[in-house]
């Protein structure tokens, strides 16, 4: 039996250490080449790692929340099969219920050469099952000694006897209440059941779920008591994975290229009422279009016509991108991402309504790869999405422009000598004013401005 260490990788250009953020497997578990055994957090993104081997975990080597550097062991794997513990059957052992053996320990050499050798195979219940810590409430029985004629089960080399395996009852309900309960955060085994058949029933999730809310509404405030304790008064957060290298890219932008801001009030009226006909478009059916899309589709539009910002400053010399990475701004619950569309010039409106589409919801689940970070030429953030109006934001580091989309809403504007009622935003550019004049970034603005005032400009 061979015992392979598996060590982290560079999973990204350049990866210098990693979070270990969720094992997927548990030691005894079985694991297949290329079956995902854990996810990392690395300062781009999240990343699922694949076993290299296939075999048995022998231990995980990194704890969950450690930082560790690339080429650190996180986890050996066997690469043959483990025996399962031979156990006694429990006396009270119901159908349904998942029996958890007890951990056996080695032979020692004085049992003899013949000693039954007794390994830790996988769990009976799942190998892939993270294991849940007992919390108060739930319901656990230990099983009565085994009849006379099972003797207890006895460690090799040992007289004492092995302790009794514990056995946890595993909540009934039907399907539908299981999956409010998981939609909640509930643990069905936290839930008194009333049902015929001794079953969670939805009425019975609803009132756990009541009581609940009751208890959080009377719990204390976020703002801590005066009469606490000054060091539970403040809250320490690490800085860490996409934090970080957030925090140490946005510093390095701020103070090393000079940062020249312009605004643009626009009138996005027809922009509103394009979004509206391609909605209704059976061409756009199932393909979710916002505003957003007429800016990307204007900012890569403007980039052509205004190549020097789409580049990159070295020091040495200027680099005018040919093509177009589209970056866009992403808040996710990680903290700022800026994944990027490649080759963004090339597509059509609806495919670029369709990568947009796949970056926001890949960007929001956490999925975002390292590849899809890397690379950018010109970047977008939607700000009004918040509600926000206009702002200054920061150049993504290796380019040398930023547009901000403030949010759309009706203002009075004149029209023609008339004031009505538009569709109004304001657009705010951040250009690196090594590469970006103040005359080039004016040009650029306004070629977005007049797509979003026009967007039958894009046909020509």
């Amino acid at each position: 039996m061979t015992l392979n260490t598996f060590k982290l990788p560079d999973v990204g250009e350049g990866l210098t250490e990693a979070e270990i953020v969720r094992w997927q497997v548990q030691p005894g578990a079985t694991v297949a080449v290329n079956e995902v055994i854990v996810e990392i957090e690395t300062a781009k993104s999240l990343v699922e790692l694949p076993s290299p081997y296939a075999g048995v975990v022998a231990e995980l080597l990194v704890q969950e929340g450690e930082t560790v550097a690339v080429g650190t062991p996180i986890i050996s794997v066997t690469d043959g099969t483990v025996d399962a513990i031979d156990s006694p059957p429990a006396a009270n052992h119901v159908p349904g219920e998942l029996v958890t053996p007890p951990r056996q320990e080695a032979p020692s050499s004085s049992a003899g050469a013949n000693a039954p050798l007794v390994g830790t195979g996988p769990r009976a219940d799942s190998s892939r099952r993270r294991p849940r810590t007992d919390r108060p409430g739930r319901q656990t029985t230990t099983t009565a000694p085994a009849a006379a004629s099972a003797p207890p089960a006895q460690v090799p080399g040992d007289g004492n006897t092995a302790p009794s395996p514990v056995v946890t009852k595993r909540a009934l309900a039907k399907p539908p209440v299981r999956k409010a309960a998981r939609d909640l955060g509930i643990d069905l085994a936290d839930v008194p059941a009333t049902g015929g058949s001794g079953e969670v029933t939805k009425q019975d999730l609803l009132s756990y779920q009541a009581q609940r809310d009751a208890e959080q509404d009377s719990a204390p405030s976020f703002w801590g008591a005066a009469s606490r304790p000054q060091d539970e008064r403040i809250e320490r957060i690490p800085v860490k994975g996409v934090r970080k290298a957030t925090a140490r890219a946005m510093v390095e932008s701020a103070f090393t290229a000079p940062h020249v801001s312009i605004f643009v009030d626009v009138d996005a009226s027809r922009t509103m009422e394009f979004v509206k006909r391609l909605k209704s478009s059976r061409d756009f059916e199932g393909i979710k279009v916002s505003p957003l899309l007429i800016l990307a589709k204007a900012v890569i539009w403007a980039a052509a016509r205004n190549p020097s910002v789409n580049a990159t400053w070295t020091d040495q010399e200027i680099l005018v991108k040919h093509y177009m990475n589209l970056g866009i701004a992403a808040a996710t619950p990680r903290g700022l991402m800026v994944p990027n569309i490649k080759d963004a010039q090339d597509l059509s409106l609806k495919e670029l309504a369709v990568a947009l589409n796949e970056l926001a919801t890949t960007a929001r689940a956490g999925k975002t790869r390292p590849a899809q970070m890397q690379d950018g030429t010109l970047t977008i953030t939607n700000i009004g999405a918040l509600g926000i109006d206009t702002g200054t934001p920061i150049i993504n580091p290796g380019e040398v422009a930023i547009v901000a989309f403030g949010t759309i809403k009706q203002k009075p504007w004149v029209l023609d000598g008339e004031v009505i009622p538009r569709w109004i935003t304001t657009l705010g550019g951040s250009f690196d004013h090594r590469v970006v004049d103040g005359d080039l970034s004016a040009r650029f603005m306004a070629d977005v401005a007049s797509i979003l005032e026009e967007p039958a400009l894009l046909l020509d």
